[in-house]
């Protein structure tokens, strides 16, 4: 009989050749790259976080030829490491020994062991299981792991608990027709566009709560900045005393979020060139106070009476930088009649919701607010917008049974990821990217 119990402790292979220099080490990575020179090789080995160069000198290897190692090919090798200033990380291994795991039945459709392979999105995102091997497509991926996972750790350190809410749905928290509709066993239902009513239930049993998941959009938008699907960051909290809490939090958050890139991403961050940026505060505008702004100092006369359109969001960041030297900007108070129906209007102003719009290097990256936690306030702007209320019943009883005053955000990951990272589309931050026309792989 066997018995399982842990598993080995997980060693990175670019920290274990770098600790023993002088010393050899064994370690297990796909062939990115070979140069072969006159009597070697530089084999550059792939290896879960970076890449090492290796030397195959001679011939032959035991049974491997040298001419036969190609791109691709699944290796064990075993070397003794020298210091080699000129190689990524200051060193290389001069191979022993090599072993071959797996070998690709085809060349590779692209060109990885470049620098840069300067896809197409055409060409890049379908072949995306073999170009997410690149280490420039890898690092984004590792910094937008870093991004969640900083959020999630922030959260539960201001007693925040992590929620998991249904994808399917009866009603849509956001209203509108951008919603995917399903048969659910003879049932009409839909694809959730928000976790918010299930937030907004669990803020009123935990206090606090946080979710990382997929939301969907049937939105016909085939733009730069737009995804069907895509990962949300969102938070609810309760017992506030204004929108200003959930501002508050969210600046606390991103501080400790871009600090958490920072210190557990710095190969990437080189790799990437990224620009970090660091926050002290955030200024925060009114609406009318932004489209005054934009007149003002930009010259632009504002077609858009009730939203902010991409141009005056690169505006509006513009200015903050310039004004106050941040690239986040808070735009609150927007018309109430276009947030949704669970946005809190202002008492001083009921034309006006207590709601709000984060701005990061001229896109916006959060929406959020304050909700309604008053049953009658409730119901009546349902009637208000003439929202048959009985199919919100099951929402309603969050404010029918009593419920504290409270307030929340989403995050779009891949926006958030798209704009520290300067990339030029969204489905760049998207591992397998869903819009108009992709369904695969």
């Amino acid at each position: 009989m066997e018995f399982i119990s842990d598993p080995k402790q997980y060693v990175d292979a670019v920290e274990l050749a770098a600790a023993n220099i002088g010393s050899e080490v064994t370690f297990r990575g796909t062939v990115h790259r070979v140069r072969d020179m006159s009597d070697f090789s530089f084999i550059i080995v792939r290896v879960n976080r970076g890449l090492i160069q290796c030397t195959f000198q001679g011939d032959a290897l035991g049974d491997v030829q040298r001419a036969d190692v190609k791109d691709g090919m699944v290796v064990e090798v075993t070397g003794k490491v020298h210091e080699e200033p000129r190689a990524e990380h200051g060193f290389e291994v001069v191979l022993s020994a090599i072993t071959i795991q797996a070998k690709p039945a085809e060349q590779l459709p692209i060109p990885l062991g470049k620098k840069y392979m300067g896809l197409s999105l055409d060409v890049d995102l379908p072949l995306r299981p073999i170009s997410l091997r690149h280490p420039n497509k890898q690092a984004v991926f590792r910094v937008q792991a870093a991004l969640a996972d900083g959020f999630a750790e922030y959260m539960m350190k201001q007693g925040f608990t992590h929620i998991h809410t249904p994808k399917i749905v009866s009603a849509g928290a956001e209203g509108g027709a951008n919603i995917f509709k399903l048969d659910y066993f003879g049932q009409q239902a839909y694809l959730a566009q928000s976790p918010q009513f299930y937030k907004q239930y669990t803020a009123g049993i935990f206090g606090r709560v946080f979710e990382i998941g997929n939301v969907y959009r049937a939105e016909r938008h085939n733009t730069s900045r737009h995804l069907n699907e895509y990962i949300g960051l969102d938070f609810e909290m309760a017992y506030i005393d204004s929108m200003n809490d959930v501002m508050e939090m969210e600046t606390g958050m991103l501080k400790y979020v871009l600090d958490y890139v920072r210190t557990h991403c710095a190969p990437e961050v080189e790799l990437l060139k990224a620009e970090i940026p660091v926050i002290d505060r955030i200024p925060t505008i009114r609406f009318h106070e932004a489209k005054e702004i934009m007149l003002e100092q930009y010259g632009h006369k504002s077609k858009n009476r009730y939203d902010l359109n991409p141009d005056e969001e690169v505006m509006l960041c513009d200015w903050a930088k310039k004004t106050h030297g941040s690239e986040f900007v808070f735009v609150t108070h927007f018309p109430s009649s276009k947030r949704p129906f669970y946005a809190k209007d202002d008492p001083e102003d009921p034309k006006l919701a207590l709601s709000f719009d984060l701005l990061f290097r001229g896109l916006e990256i959060t929406t959020g607010g304050q909700r309604i936690n008053d049953y009658d306030e409730q119901i009546q702007k349902l009637r208000d917008r003439k929202m048959d209320e009985t199919l919100f019943e099951s929402f309603t009883m969050l404010h029918k049974y009593g419920m504290p005053p409270h307030g929340g955000l989403g995050i779009g990951l891949e926006r958030l990821t798209m704009q520290l990272l300067k990339l030029d589309n969204v489905r760049l931050a998207s591992m397998f990217p869903r819009d108009m026309t992709r369904l695969v792989p």
